[in-house]
Order: structure tokens, then C-alpha cells, then sequence
């Protein structure tokens, strides 16, 4: 029999119940890439929150929901919690979360149950809470939907967002008030969500802690990536090759995009005393070698398939027009395209610095960039190079008989790499 003082002891808290989750996490060889991250930060239990958030460092959680979940459900959303931080959604995300912070929301935990769910299917170690009473007795209270496997949630705000103008036109299915992202109908996770998204104070960090954080989350991040890779093999599956995208190098683009364009270049109207011209060597003189500095055609195919955002698209076109004014190309052909060429605007040498002032976008269908180099093919355009910036969901089709070479910009996809051509990472 227990004396007073030992049950007070061994009595279940909130704080118990959390330590015990992240132990059960930790040790589990399924969620060995979240092990280092799960100790990132402070954890708080109090009464003023109603269930759980983070600012992407800290977390604060309600003593009683964590009390109404069973030890599956407090793992889920404590690993929940943990993905927050290590894919740093509430610092990349922040624009989303200011033009729509409901669908933003959503958007970020799609992103993280599917990936959770797929890690333990059956649910047994971690499962999705499911609310205890009221009319969705049962229901799981996150949000989950097959479709957005392989995306981000950039992508998943953009789909969301569609839908919600389909709705709010009459064109969608009635599920859902506007700003809210509807029940998904498979099934597998229909409810509001069960967390909170402290958007707020992760912008209130200092830039030394923000950059103490990140530091610590790309310590922990390349950490659990080996320690998986140990426990499991290096193609055992889980998140590693999701994880492993973050530890990679991020590139200039703009450099990588400069350069890729000069070497391209053929209108040899410089020239350079650094290599002599071997054409008059043995002849005992010495004359420079041509240079390139200009090209003759450049042809930008600008996906407007409704993922590639206004302010990408601003930052990208003012990117192009400032190396056309350098390589001083006699033409540049800007096609805007989705599942067909929807615009073709052409600007002269003179036109080229005008060209984020004059040009008009146009598209929003569907994402099919055969349409461009069909275009290309059927018009007899000439370029000499071709660049082509997407947000690289694309399926298999990457176009056919591409008459030159093509670089792909993809933006925010790093999983994604072209089927033909050079492929270049966009991530800001």
C-alpha cells in the first residue's frame, strides 16, 4: 500500500508525461533523425495555453490536454513540435503567415503529419489525436492529406489557397468557411489542428539567437541523419533524405545563374591578352584570343502555374534583366506558361531594361513544360540559351527536344532535379 507521500511522488504530471514522450522518441530507432533536436530549447507547462506551441525554439504546453492525450498521441504532437523547429517554418514561412495565417498554418502541419504518419503507419508509437468528445468524437484533430507527399509548405499554401478562391467563387465542394482549409475527405485527418504557431515570438528572437538556433538545429539535424543512417543503414528510408536536404550547401543562384549565362555566351566581341591565339603562334605572333561577352538570344520560360509567387517572380525577372544589360543580348523572349504557352513578350537590346516595367503575366492552369519547348519548336525560335524557372512539380514531363541548352530554376524544391539540362536550387 502507497503512503500519502510516495503517490505524491509518483502521481502522473504533465512534466512526467512529456519526458517520458521525448525518452520514447528518442530511443526509438524510427525517430533517431529527431533524437538531438528534441532537446533544443526550454519545455513549459502551464494553464494559459490550450494545447501546444513553439516559436521554433521553446515550447509551451497545456497541462491538461497533455493530460487527455494517450502516450501515441503525446509523442505525435511532441514530434509535431519538433519539425516545427528543425524545418524552420516559422522563420521561412513568415510572408505566408502575413498574407494568410490560417492557410499558413494548415500548410506547415500537412507537411509535417504526412511525414510523421509515414514514419509509424500503423500508429504505434506515435498516432494523431483524436478529439475525446462533442460531435467529432473519434475524429483525428490534425490535418492530413495524401496528396501533398513531396511538398512543401509553400506548395501546399499555394493548392490551399487555390481552393479557398474555388470555394469562394462557387466552384469548390462547400467544406470549409473561407480561410480555412476544409475537411480533406480521406479520412485520415480532418480536424482545425492541435497546436498553436507562435509566429510572433520566433520574430521576437534576437538575430544572436536566431543564430545560436540555427546553428544548434543544423548541429542536431546532421547528427540524427548519421545516427539513422547507423541504426537503420544509409537506405533505410524515414526522414533522411528529407533532412539531409537542409545540410546541404546553399548555392548563389544569382552567381550560378550569371555565370551559367556568360559561358553560354558566343558573340566574341572582347578579346584577352591572358591566352595568345594559337592560330598565330607559329608564326612567332602573339594576337588575343576572342572572348565571349554577348549572346545573340536568350529565351526565360516563367512557370505561372499559380506556385511561383509575385514576389518570386519580381525577384527572379529583375535578376534576368540585370544580367541582360551586362551580356547585352539582341533579343530576349520571355514566354509565361502552365499547361500552354500563355504570353510571349519579346524585348530588343534597347527594351531589355524596361522589361519588369512593360511585362504582363499570364497563366494559373495546370504545370506542363513540353508546352515551351513545342512553342519553341513550332515558332522556329532561335535562342541560345534557354532558362526555365519552376517550382519543379512537374512529374516526369521536363519537355522534349530542347533545341539548346536549358538551365531549370526551381524554386523551394530542392528534392526536385531536372530530367534534362542543369538544374539550380532557388531557396530565398
Amino acid at each position: 500500500m502507497f503512503t500519502q507521500e510516495s503517490s505524491t511522488q509518483t502521481r502522473i504530471t504533465p512534466e512526467r508525461m512529456l519526458q517520458r514522450a521525448t525518452v520514447t522518441l528518442m530511443r526509438h530507432p524510427l525517430f533517431a533523425e529527431l533524437a538531438p533536436a528534441l532537446t533544443i530549447g526550454t519545455v513549459k507547462v502551464d494553464d494559459k495555453t490550450p494545447t501546444a506551441r513553439t516559436n521554433g525554439r521553446d515550447e509551451w504546453w497545456g497541462g491538461a490536454f497533455v493530460l487527455s492525450l494517450t502516450e501515441q498521441e503525446l509523442a505525435f504532437v511532441k514530434a509535431h513540435e519538433c519539425m516545427h523547429k528543425i524545418l524552420r517554418h516559422l522563420i521561412t514561412w513568415k510572408k505566408l503567415h502575413d498574407e494568410n495565417h490560417q492557410l499558413a498554418n494548415a500548410a506547415c502541419d500537412y507537411v509535417i503529419n504526412l511525414m510523421l504518419r509515414d514514419l509509424d503507419p500503423r500508429g504505434e508509437v506515435i498516432c494523431m489525436p483524436r478529439y475525446k468528445d462533442g460531435p467529432n468524437k473519434g475524429k483525428p484533430m490534425g490535418l492530413l492529406d495524401d496528396k501533398y507527399r513531396g511538398l512543401n509548405a509553400k506548395q501546399v499554401f499555394d493548392l490551399l489557397k487555390q481552393q479557398q478562391q474555388g470555394e469562394g467563387q462557387g466552384g469548390g465542394s462547400g467544406q470549409g468557411e473561407p480561410g480555412q482549409p476544409g475537411d480533406t475527405g480521406n479520412g485520415g485527418g480532418s480536424g482545425d489542428g492541435f497546436d498553436d504557431h507562435d509566429w510572433d515570438g520566433a520574430q521576437s528572437l534576437s538575430a544572436d539567437e536566431q543564430a545560436d538556433l540555427d546553428r544548434d538545429l543544423a548541429d542536431a539535424v546532421a547528427q540524427g541523419v548519421a545516427n539513422a543512417k547507423k541504426l537503420r543503414g544509409e537506405g533505410a528510408g524515414g526522414l533522411v533524405r528529407t533532412l539531409s536536404d537542409l545540410l546541404k550547401p546553399q548555392v548563389d543562384w544569382r552567381k550560378e545563374l550569371r555565370e551559367y549565362i556568360k559561358t553560354i555566351a558566343s558573340g566574341k566581341d572582347a578579346s584577352t591578352w591572358r591566352r595568345p591565339n594559337r592560330r598565330f603562334l607559329h608564326q612567332d605572333i602573339y594576337m588575343p584570343t576572342l572572348i565571349s561577352e554577348r549572346i545573340d538570344r536568350v529565351l526565360v520560360g516563367i512557370d505561372t502555374s499559380g506556385s511561383i509567387s509575385d514576389f518570386d517572380l519580381a525577384a527572379f525577372l529583375s535578376e534576368v534583366q540585370g544580367i541582360a544589360v551586362e551580356v547585352k543580348p539582341k533579343k530576349v523572349d520571355l514566354l509565361y506558361w502552365d499547361h500552354v504557352v500563355a504570353a510571349h513578350e519579346e524585348y530588343n537590346e534597347g527594351a531589355v531594361e524596361l522589361m519588369t516595367q512593360s511585362t504582363r503575366p499570364k497563366g494559373g492552369g495546370g504545370t506542363s513544360p513540353s508546352c515551351v519547348s513545342t512553342y519553341i519548336k513550332d515558332k522556329r525560335i532561335t535562342p541560345e540559351v534557354i532558362i526555365m524557372l519552376t517550382d519543379g512539380v512537374v512529374g516526369s514531363d521536363w519537355g522534349r527536344d530542347w533545341p539548346v541548352p536549358v538551365l531549370w530554376c526551381i524554386k523551394g524544391n530542392n528534392r526536385v532535379n531536372a530530367g534534362y539540362g542543369k538544374t539550380l536550387h532557388i531557396n530565398d
